[in-house]
């Protein structure tokens, strides 16, 4: 069995990297699985107390708040599980960036790179991680959630 000249271009590192963006990828799919469950849940769940708001303010207060804790818990459960994606993901591509390293190419790091120092339109200020605009639904939801509440209160 040869060795390779450089230690670091030895093929299990190649290896290793593969896998570690794959199971990076995997993290990043199985969010965007999440995101579809809880936005339907919850598109769902405001469309009917949209449609039930005369019913709702009939009933008694408890009802219209059980439907808002829901609808707020299931806002809470969506956002600590993105924060918890965004972590596990932050933690895979520092070993990642780490690997590349030792590589020839540092395809990640090069392209984060390129998506920092692109020129950004006058309209922003600077670039929008996906992870931050995604994390900011679930708030919207539970905002919708109390002001509906709210409004069956007063109706």
């Amino acid at each position: 069995m040869t060795t390779p000249s450089e230690p670091n271009q030895r093929p299990e590192l190649l290896d290793i990297y593969k896998l570690a963006v794959e199971m990076a990828d995997r993290v990043s799919a199985r969010r965007g699985t999440a995101n579809s469950f809880f936005l339907s849940v919850q598109t769902a769940l405001v469309t009917l107390v949209g449609f039930g708001i005369p019913k709702l303010s009939e009933s008694p207060w408890w009802v219209s708040s059980a439907v808002a804790l829901a609808g707020i818990t299931l806002s809470a459960a969506w956002w600590m599980q993105l924060r918890s994606y965004r972590d596990l993901n932050t933690a895979k591509f520092k070993v990642i960036n780490e690997l590349e390293e030792r590589l020839p190419v540092k395809i990640f790091a090069d392209e984060w790179e390129a998506l920092k120092t692109d020129p950004i339109p006058d309209w922003r200020k600077r670039y929008a991680e996906l992870g931050t605009s995604e994390r900011i639904v679930p708030l919207v939801f539970a905002v919708a959630h109390l002001i509906l509440f709210v409004g069956t209160l007063t109706v």
